[in-house]
């Protein structure tokens, strides 16, 4: 007796070597039929025997491609057509699509071989690639995933790659960006200002950078910035030409055994670093590091990440180490197009390592810490985006625009929701171009129709003013309530919770600029319990790059205009103009309100006199974490004032820590303190608002929860007290908003 069924596979099944498993499957228990690509995912008729078809069955979800995410089968009989064989059949368009796209996926175990053998024709190929590995997401233009919408259709497979590509046996069968070096892309090297230079253009590049020199090397999803991690010279040179002051590099190194070397690396991070993403990885630097002093002057940590492309590979030989810096400018997004990267490069690199494939859609290298034992991202790009995030319900399609800094957006639809990659600060044209472009792809890509447009609530953000010029009912959402919403998002969350939301500002509904937020929150709404007292913005935004105007103003308020003769480190280096500053303060001039975690610790920094100014965003907490390191501290004074919404007052706590240097106390135990007692508090508060409402359950989100001392302390003190929900799949800075956006708009549409 003989059997016929249709299945349709929906997730994550194009470009991941799906149809050719398939095919395996089906001869493995020898049933005829088909398979092909459509719009909405994979489609098969399978027909054989009813064990056969169960095993078949089974199997395809027990055995399925390790890139591959299958979000459901569905299954029904039909009738049987006698077919004798199994076929792949050519992909049907439809006009409407639910299919998912894979993101880009690091080369493969079996290319990486294949690519250092003597004998084979790929020997030393930067474009090998098979059906578990490749670019993916970089190169589709539109579904279903087939090589003529790539921008690989601008190459014709020669015979023996076509031979490959239609063999059921091969591990290229149906491989869309299968190549070889006689009909594949290629690699030039040609000067800043644009001689080719002659030669083998790799082992050229490679020379080069061991001597010292910048490249710009075109990759998978745009062009890297890179020279020798050993060479301060050639680091500091690149932090001149990029003008990139203080923030640190990242690294590639060649294999684990050279990270290992000059890193601490548990056993999860390697997981992390070695996977089929290998995104920039946080690292303990080890004892034994010695790399050059300017690739991250005073930091303890290191962003290490492996090779992923084929070019890495070929390039960097055992023990390499390279800095590997995404190819921009200040503030500009990651380059992508050859005559834009020349022309906005051509100040930073000596040469260009170029290829002919062109970049269809632009992605950085994502960055990834272990917190828990748990891999948590922290700029979500190449490797994670645009895979899904499943949702806990089905609700309708809204875009949500995210925020103004780090910004990414989101589409949902269905279960799904499809956070971009990052696209950076929307502070330039470049980057708003670049949002814009994005957002016109994901929908075109996904097929997208939403029903309603969220932004944030912040009138001045870019991203709001590209809302308001959609022709969509909007919903304007309070920045951190989305910061919570995204936790509850990630984890499925549907009751309310006590959401702690710290970072630097956000817009709060009562005009000021929030940032130290205890809410009691779910999807739909939020009632603000808690937050730091007010403090004044001396300068607005400029008080923002100058921690010393507000350390300063805080001593005023505490001491008068006597804090000036404290012997304390702030007062060592103070502009002669502080007094006009605390001056126009005291009338009101440019001075907001604000209650922002970030400016307690830019606060805590300027009295240290650690960061008077800061040359990149969270640099004053970042140095303070810094001095926090290896000393234990203790518990400063603070203050709670209860009320409808109950105030905490750290102005206990700077007037300890200026006290107390006045007394000679080592400036890095009281930055230990003030991380102890911001912490302390923090918990304390959530224990109050546990006492009235009974909640266990708490979300920690926002930026300032990248310092892992705070964050480390309120973890250990929240014990088995309350269930702490983070963010891991998103980022928890404004990186991950969007999806809080839109989970909140779903919810209030119902």
């Amino acid at each position: 007796m003989m059997e016929r069924l249709r299945l349709c596979v929906t997730g994550i099944v194009q470009g991941v070597g799906f149809r050719p498993f398939v095919y395996h499957l089906a001869h493995k228990f020898d049933l005829a039929g088909w398979v092909l690509n459509h719009a909405n995912g994979v489609q098969i008729e399978v027909e054989g025997k009813p064990e056969m078809l169960s095993r078949f069955l089974n199997a395809l979800r027990a055995e399925a491609p390790p890139q591959a995410s299958i979000a459901g089968v569905t299954t029904e009989p039909v009738a049987i057509e006698g077919e004798t064989r199994f076929d792949i059949k050519k992909s049907v368009a439809m006009s409407s699509r639910s299919v998912l796209v894979s993101p880009d996926i690091a080369t493969c175990s079996d290319c990486q071989r294949e690519i250092k053998q003597a004998w084979n024709r790929r020997l030393f190929y930067p474009f090998i690639n098979c059906t578990n590995c490749g670019p993916r997401y970089s190169i589709i233009k539109e579904l279903p995933y087939d090589r003529s919408s790539t921008t690989m259709s601008e190459f014709t497979m020669c015979s023996h790659c076509q031979s490959e590509y239609r063999n059921p046996a091969d591990r290229r069968f149906h491989a869309q960006p299968n190549a070889c070096p006689a009909c594949g892309p290629s690699y030039q090297l040609i000067t800043k200002s644009g001689e080719l230079v002659t030669g083998d253009p790799v082992a050229m590049a490679r020379q080069f950078i061991t001597n010292g020199a910048i490249l710009a090397i075109k990759g998978i999803g745009g062009y890297h910035l890179v020279c020798n991690a050993e060479d301060n010279q050639a680091v500091t040179l690149l932090r001149q030409r990029k003008f990139r002051e203080d923030k640190p590099f990242a690294v590639m190194c060649s294999d684990l055994s050279t990270v290992r070397r000059h890193c601490n690396v548990s056993k999860e991070e390697e997981r992390l670093l070695a996977g089929a993403v290998k995104p920039i990885v946080l690292l303990e630097k080890g004892c034994c590091y010695d790399l050059a002093q300017a690739i991250a002057p005073g930091n303890p940590y290191l962003g290490v990440m492996l090779p992923y492309a084929p070019i890495h590979w070929i390039l960097m030989e055992s023990e390499d180490i390279w800095v590997m810096t995404s190819g921009n400018g200040c503030d500009e997004p990651i380059a992508y197009q050859d005559d834009d990267a020349r022309n906005r490069l051509a100040g930073i690199a000596d040469y260009f390592l170029i290829h002919n494939r062109p970049i269809y859609t632009r992605i950085d290298d994502s960055v990834a810490r272990v917190i828990r034992n748990k891999p948590t991202i922290l700029r979500r790009s190449r490797g994670y985006a645009p895979a899904p995030i499943a949702l806990s319900g089905e609700g309708p399609q809204v875009l949500a625009c995210g925020g103004e800094l780090k910004n990414t957006f989101c589409f949902t639809k269905q279960k799904s929701a499809f956070l971009s990659p990052h696209i950076g600060d929307l502070e330039n044209l470049a980057t708003l171009e670049c949002y814009a472009g994005t957002i016109e792809h994901y929908t075109r890509l996904f097929d997208t129709k939403p029903e309603f447009v969220v932004h944030d609530m912040h009138p001045d953000y870019l991203s709001t003013k590209y809302a308001q010029m959609l022709e969509l009912p909007k919903i304007a959402v309070q920045h951190h309530h989305a910061h919570i919403a995204s936790v509850l998002a990630e984890h499925g969350v549907n009751e309310s919770v006590i959401g702690v939301a710290f970072d630097g500002t956000g817009y709060g509904e009562d005009g000021h600029l929030w940032g130290s937020e205890f809410m009691v929150a779910d999807c739909s709404s939020f009632t603000r319990a808690a937050h730091s007292r007010y403090l004044t913005l001396p300068g607005g935004a400029k008080a923002i790059q100058e921690p010393w105007r507000q350390a300063a103003w805080m001593l005023h308020e505490l001491f008068g205009n006597d804090f000036i003769r404290m012997d304390i480190p702030l007062n060592r280096n103070i502009p002669e103009n502080w007094q006009l500053m605390v001056e126009a303060a005291n009338k009101g001039i440019n001075s907001p309100l604000a209650c922002g975690a970030g400016r307690l610790f830019d606060i805590a920094a300027g009295i240290l006199g650690l960061r008077p100014s800061i040359r990149y965003e969270g640099q004053a907490a970042v140095d303070l974490e810094l001095a926090a390191s290896g000393a234990r501290g203790w518990l400063l004074p603070y203050s709670i004032s209860e009320g409808q919404v109950a105030e905490l007052d750290f102005r206990p706590t700077f007037a300890g820590m200026a006290e107390a240097l006045q007394h000679k106390v080592n400036p890095g135990e009281l930055a230990a303190s003030f991380h102890l007692t911001l912490a302390t508090a923090t918990l304390e508060m959530i224990e109050r608002i546990y006492q009235t409402t009974g909640i266990r359950k708490v979300a920690l989100s926002g930026g300032v929860f990248q310092n892992m001392t705070l964050l480390s302390h309120i973890l250990g003190m929240a014990n088995d007290r309350f269930t702490v929900l983070l963010n891991h799949q998103v980022p928890t800075n404004d990186g991950g908003l969007a999806l809080g956006q839109a989970a909140i708009a779903r919810e209030r549409s119902k």
